[in-house]
């Protein structure tokens, strides 16, 4: 599988356009501007099956109007707590965003169980305290973890939005994603990438 990553919107957010054969997908869309958009659609060499996001925080989101402007493609999301989802609206003018809401139902994604979209399989880890509806993405055959807002290098997600936790953000991450093999690497939803050994051993917010 390959991935590349666009570094977009206001927030810096980490965009992900995952290619294997034939097929593309993306993860949290961010773009804020039409250049960026641009960037990604000039990407793209191959069909792009669908989008995925890990939550619904607005740096996350940011972009899915502009992409589904011009693409037809279902989008999957987390199915436990749709508040950020249906608030998308007033998220955004918290942050000074001028964006209304979003006037569909995503497709479910499961918690802690494997999800296929066509040639893609990963498993959908259900890890709350940024978002409560937060989730990761762990390709197994790829040794790849698509973390969101949960784990960064030397870092942890925020936890003072809606319903975050830090009580809750470690128990996700020390459970959920410190068990994935060591050598899993891990690309997170802002700034660059790192690994579960790494992590383990140099995260100082959440020790081993």
């Amino acid at each position: 599988m390959e991935i590349q990553k666009f570094e977009v919107g206001p927030f810096l957010e980490n965009t992900y356009l995952l290619t294997k054969g034939s097929e593309h997908i993306l993860v949290d869309p961010g773009f804020s501007r039409e250049p960026e958009f641009q960037e990604f659609k000039n990407s793209l060499t191959v069909e792009l099956k669908a989008i995925v996001l890990t939550h619904a925080h607005v740096d996350h989101v940011l972009g899915l109007k502009r992409t589904l402007r011009d693409f037809d493609v279902p989008v999957y999301y987390c199915k436990e707590d749709r508040f950020l989802w249906e608030n998308f609206g007033s998220q955004s003018q918290m942050f000074g965003i001028n964006q209304g809401g979003l006037d569909f139902i995503p497709e479910n994604l499961p918690t802690d169980d494997v999800f296929e979209i066509g040639s893609f399989t990963f498993k959908c880890l259900y890890t709350p305290g940024h978002s409560p509806d937060h989730l990761s993405l762990y390709f197994e055959d790829d040794g790849v973890l698509l973390a969101g807002d949960a784990l960064f290098k030397e870092s942890i997600g925020r936890t003072d939005l809606y319903r975050g936790s830090l009580e809750v953000l470690e128990k996700s991450i020390r459970e959920k994603l410190y068990t994935l093999p060591a050598e899993t690497v891990v690309y997170p939803g802002h700034g660059p990438e790192t690994n579960i050994a790494h992590e383990k051993k140099n995260n100082p917010f959440v020790q081993a």
